[in-house]
């Protein structure tokens, strides 16, 4: 197969599949390693993939990430309902790192009605409706990003590192039984694993829609949290191997 053959037929299977893993496009295109990797550097070159560790993926998969109005009112009742879960589970005198997502958002305004936890977050709907609420609000600053109302970026990771707080409320694109928390976009993943990093406790507010859906970058392992909010348990067997690693998950 000569190699604008080989290309054609690595950018149909990546398109095809949005994620494949290297050895799946070494056994399919029947080649080298070596000519692999050289094919798939040329390919990132002029954008027909995009190179992760194992793999690639499709750019298009990358680009796509729901907006945020339309994320809000979707699951809007079971996303009310495991904030309230997650709410009670803050104890008073917390400062509590809110992430951006939606159930996030959702949590923190129940949260803003009390005057007896701090709030820390970059969610700029949070941030707007802080205005208005009992509990202060530390604002991270940074670059934001449109489409998730997050801000991101060094500003942000700069000043989340000057703090440590008592719980961080997590959310999550997607969930993979094995591999655990994913999100859409880098920066995305690289602000989750600062907020997990800076707390105490770690809950994850993530619901049942994201069940083995995951997302294209992974943030965290189930290890990495003390709590799972969601409005659906797993099967029992895996529910129980979940709780063996000290996950408490809470059903709504």
């Amino acid at each position: 197969m000569f190699t604008p053959e080989r290309h054609n037929a690595i950018k149909r299977i990546v398109r095809e599949q949005r994620r494949v893993r290297f050895a799946t496009l070494e056994r399919l295109i029947k080649v080298s390693p070596a000519t692999l990797r050289r094919d798939l550097a040329e390919l990132e070159q002029n954008g027909s993939v995009i190179r992760v560790h194992g793999g690639v993926l499709d750019p298009s998969y990358v680009r796509t990430e729901v907006p945020f109005d339309e994320r809000i009112v979707r699951k809007g009742r079971a996303k009310k309902a495991m904030a309230m879960v997650a709410a009670q589970l803050v104890p008073s005198g917390a400062t509590v790192l809110v992430d951006a997502g939606t159930t996030c958002l959702e949590a923190g305004k129940i949260l803003l009605a009390r005057k007896d936890v701090r709030l820390v977050t970059h969610s700029v709907a949070l941030v707007q409706i802080g205005i208005q609420g009992e509990a202060p609000v530390v604002c991270l600053g940074g670059e934001l990003r449109k489409v998730s109302g997050a801000l991101t970026g060094a500003s942000a990771l700069g000043a989340l590192n000057l703090i440590h707080a008592d719980i961080a409320l997590i959310g999550a694109s997607g969930l993979d039984w094995e591999k655990g928390c994913s999100t859409t976009e880098l920066t995305e993943a690289e602000m989750k694993k600062a907020l997990i990093a800076r707390a105490s406790r770690k809950i994850l507010l993530a619901d049942s829609a994201k069940w083995q859906n995951p997302s294209t970058v992974r943030f965290a392992g189930w290890e990495d949290f003390d709590d799972w909010v969601t409005d659906k348990l797993p099967e029992p067997k895996q529910a129980r191997e979940l709780r063996s690693l000290g996950l408490k998950i809470h059903s709504v």
